[in-house]
């Protein structure tokens, strides 16, 4: 226990030091500085750790707050200077790889489905919540596993829409008729979320645990049910990158938990919780 509080004490104080230096860069944007300190930093927070960050101290707990949000923030520069650099390119969807993250996107949109279609069948349409200007999540599981899926992508930023709807303009026919682009915040979707027979729920859609669990709650409201939620998160010293989706929030949002995945490796950065949207007779008995 000793050598375990020793590990995450020093772990904290390397997170808290490259959170101090990442506060201080005068820009966000990509470049030699940024994209060192934050490969630092996700270097730091991948391999396993025995870190629990819901008993951190109250300024270890700020600390991941601001670090999440500017991580948040860099992540959306990151995917907008991609996503213009390949668009500006013949052929962009042949050089999606220049992405640094490219090979965690197609790794964890095959787990997703592979875990996902032992307790679904293949839906007909799927709602992205928090595509992004890079939408390389519905992309890969349109072009790879979900052939006759139609998925419809949300985000509440319509300037990353438009640079998402350039780059997928660039994907075969058949993938691009089945991809459409909705500029919303997740509380402003109602009625269309029974349509849908999957909801993915980004990483950083939801920014705290309070905003994180609303979130759930709405989908829980508004989703068909027998709906499934495919809602990703963090797991040990992840969190200090993305947000935890807590179980009990899941299930009070009207939800069965159906798998949980931690990945252990750095193949994938992200855990992802599959869950079933059940009745309300089933609910309330259960």
């Amino acid at each position: 226990m000793e050598a375990e509080n020793s590990e995450v004490a020093a772990l904290v104080e390397k997170i808290t030091g490259l959170h101090a230096a990442i506060s201080k860069l005068p820009s966000l944007s990509p470049s030699p500085e940024v994209d060192a300190l934050f490969t630092e930093l996700v270097a730091a927070c991948v391999p396993s750790s025995p870190v629990d960050v819901t008993k951190l101290g109250p300024e270890a707990q700020e600390m991941r707050q601001d670090l999440i949000r500017l991580c948040s923030a860099a992540e959306g520069l990151l995917e907008a200077h991609y996503s213009d650099m390949l668009t500006a390119l013949d052929n962009p969807l042949d050089h999606l790889g220049r992405f640094p993250y490219f090979d965690n996107y197609i790794n964890l949109s095959k787990l997703e489905h592979d875990l996902l279609s032992g307790h679904v069948a293949a839906p007909a349409h799927v709602a992205f919540i928090g595509s992004g200007p890079l939408p390389f999540s519905s992309l890969f599981l349109a072009t790879y596993h979900l052939p006759d899926t139609r998925f419809d992508n949300y985000d509440r930023c319509s300037v990353a829409n438009g640079r998402a709807r350039k780059l997928v303009g660039a994907a075969d026919e058949g993938v691009r008729a089945r991809m459409a682009f909705h500029t919303a915040e997740v509380a402003d979707l109602t009625a269309e979320l029974g349509a849908y027979d999957v909801v993915f729920l980004a990483a950083l859609v939801g920014m705290t645990s309070e905003e994180k669990a609303d979130a759930i709650a709405h989908l829980g409201k508004h989703m068909a049910d027998g709906a499934v939620l495919v809602a990703r998160s963090a797991h040990g010293a992840r969190a200090f990158l993305y947000p935890v989706v807590e179980l009990d929030d899941i299930g009070r949002g009207g939800f069965q938990v159906l798998a949980v995945h931690h990945p252990a490796g750095d193949e994938v950065f992200n855990s992802f919780i599959v869950a079933r949207k059940v009745k309300i007779s089933q609910e309330m008995s259960a």
